[in-house]
């Protein structure tokens, strides 16, 4: 008699908790210096996966103008599109910018960077006083674990810390996305890679 496996999809949940459960136990028994792995790096990828996602990603159909490998950001549907082959894209959930602080136009990704760390620009300092003049990349980082940076603008599309703002008009201007999603897209996309924003 053969033993029978289950499926691989019903095996994730049962070792989810014992996983978050070691990461919890590691975070005390380690020394500070080796917290910063549970904070940015694989570890931390890996970590995302668990946490809740407000909008969820999906392929959908989808007749474009666009070619295959563009970013396609729809700031009234706060929507972020993956061009895929054959009329389809991969969708996400976005946050947008404000009112007073949405735009639209064409960029190009220049540079992409993990876990980065975070520079307010002058304007933001400006307005936010406060806020701190840098903050080393990590999950309480505002542009979480990954950044796409848009031409020589101070827009980015990146992770956010507060997944609750997905599919809100709440930021300065950049494009947030789940951390989880943003390394999903992060992935796929490549330096070079044409952003359209439409209103």
């Amino acid at each position: 008699m053969t033993r029978q496996t289950a499926p691989r999809r019903f095996m994730r949940p049962r070792f989810a908790k014992p996983i978050l459960a070691a990461a919890a136990l590691l975070a005390l028994a380690v020394p500070a210096q080796a917290i910063s792995l549970l904070d940015r790096g694989p570890i931390a990828d890996f970590l995302t996966v668990f946490r809740q996602q407000g909008v969820p990603r999906q392929t959908i159909g989808w007749n474009s103008p666009y070619k295959p490998g563009t970013v396609v950001i729809s700031t009234s549907q706060r929507r972020l599109y993956y061009i895929l082959p054959n009329q389809e894209a991969v969708q996400y959930g976005v946050g947008v910018g404000r009112e007073g602080f949405s735009w639209s136009g064409t960029k190009t990704v220049t540079m992409k960077k993990e876990w980065p760390a975070w520079r307010p620009p002058e304007q933001m300092i400006k307005r936010r006083p406060d806020l701190p003049r840098y903050m080393a990349g990590g999950n309480d980082n505002p542009l979480g674990a990954r950044a796409l940076y848009l031409g020589s603008s101070l827009y980015r599309i990146h992770g956010s810390n507060e997944p609750e703002t997905i599919g809100a008009a709440v930021s300065s201007g950049c494009i947030r996305m789940t951390n989880r999603d943003v390394i999903d897209l992060y992935d796929r996309v490549k330096v070079g890679t044409k952003v359209v924003v439409l209103p």
